[in-house]
């Protein structure tokens, strides 16, 4: 179903995290389960994934994982304070030890100036603490934006296990 780099990244987060008996959970608005998804196709992955909360709206994002509806309305659902606390709800509302949260702008609108078709942050969180990336895909397609953003989802999440 993933492109084989998916699964690769996949199934090195479930080997690793079951390895260190750490549970995850995701946090996606913009990539609507994808992230969920790809864990989920890997065999053993009951061991490690405790659950994925799909956080489209506004309204997810503050009563699934937690995040102040102020906050959201100070910097808007697609910032690195929204994806920060993404992350921490989504550990603080599961059994979770690492989380990985997506929210950005897959197209093809809703776009601004400010926040252009493409732009996703990202925010691991985990024991030694939670990390953010911004990245700016640009306007390459909904499909390919979501694709790249369960990439580097992945990647952040590895990263948090393993540090």
């Amino acid at each position: 179903m993933f492109p084989d780099d998916i699964q690769t990244l996949a199934k090195q987060i479930i080997t690793q995290a079951t390895a260190r008996g750490l549970m995850a959970a995701t946090a996606e608005s913009c990539t609507g389960g994808l992230v969920a998804g790809a864990l989920t196709e890997i065999a053993g992955s009951s061991a490690v994934v405790d659950r994925g909360f799909v956080t489209y709206s506004n309204e997810a994002k503050t009563d699934l994982v937690g995040v102040p509806a102020d906050l959201i309305a100070a910097h808007g659902a697609v910032s690195e304070p929204v994806a920060r606390a993404m992350a921490q709800g989504a550990v603080a509302h599961s059994r979770a030890a690492v989380s990985v949260a997506i929210t950005g702008i897959a197209g093809p609108g809703g776009g601004s100036d400010e926040k252009p078709v493409g732009l996703v942050h990202f925010a691991a969180a985990g024991p030694s603490g939670v990390i953010h990336v911004e990245k700016r895909f640009g306007d390459i397609g909904r499909e390919a934006v979501r694709l790249e953003s369960v990439r580097v989802a992945l990647g952040l999440l590895l990263d948090r296990i393993n540090a």
